[in-house]
């Protein structure tokens, strides 16, 4: 009865164990679909099955979103390289911060915070949402939201090229998400976009 008792908590603890930082495999920097076929592909998709993200993909997909690609520089352009732009992940048991330059994702906080992402008919079956924070105190909000455009495209594009699907998204719980991915007063949510498998 003991060990029975002992196998029921091993159990329990393996299905509950707590997010933690995720250290990522090295990103695949050749492969997918032709250019054009790809620019061909690009669309917005708002419906996906539920499906958790393998971590190859997800380590392609933030290197091509933000990665670095070059020593000091990244695989989007930034006015004067500032850099100003970091990537955040939100997935069903936490919030993430890319570390680019180590390729992992740091552990922000435990929970679930689709309800602060917004639209949860859109972002509650996506593996996962980038959200795209710019740290102001490097450069202007103008140029920082151009450099967003450059990243959500890049999203948009490894999308189609892997049959993904993805959305830009404006509209989220500005204050609620910021507390959640506990940004300081420098640090401004330009975009959110979730991408997921297609129904």
């Amino acid at each position: 009865m003991k060990s029975i008792y002992v196998l029921s908590v091993f159990l329990c603890v393996a299905v509950t164990a707590p997010a933690q930082d995720r250290v990522l495999p090295a990103p695949e920097r050749t492969g997918g679909k032709p250019f054009l076929e790809t620019v061909d592909a690009r669309r917005s998709e708002r419906a996906y099955v539920k499906a958790e993200m393998p971590a190859q993909t997800i380590a392609n997909l933030l290197w091509v979103a933000d990665g670095f690609n070059r020593s000091d520089r990244r695989t989007v352009p930034t006015a004067m390289n500032k850099q100003e732009m970091e990537l955040y992940v939100v997935f069903d048991d936490g919030a993430y911060f890319y570390d680019a330059a180590h390729n992992s994702l740091q552990l922000i906080a435990k929970g679930n915070f689709k309800e602060a992402l917004g639209q949860p008919n859109i972002t509650g079956n996506a593996a996962l949402t980038i959200v795209m924070v710019a740290d102001v105190s490097k450069s202007s909000i103008e140029m920082a939201r151009i450099s967003t455009g450059y990243i959500s495209q890049n999203i948009y594009l490894f999308a189609a090229s892997e049959g993904l699907g993805t959305v830009a998204r404006g509209s989220f719980k500005n204050a609620a998400l910021a507390e959640a991915l506990q940004l300081n007063s420098h640090q401004t949510i330009t975009l959110v976009q979730p991408v997921g498998y297609l129904q």
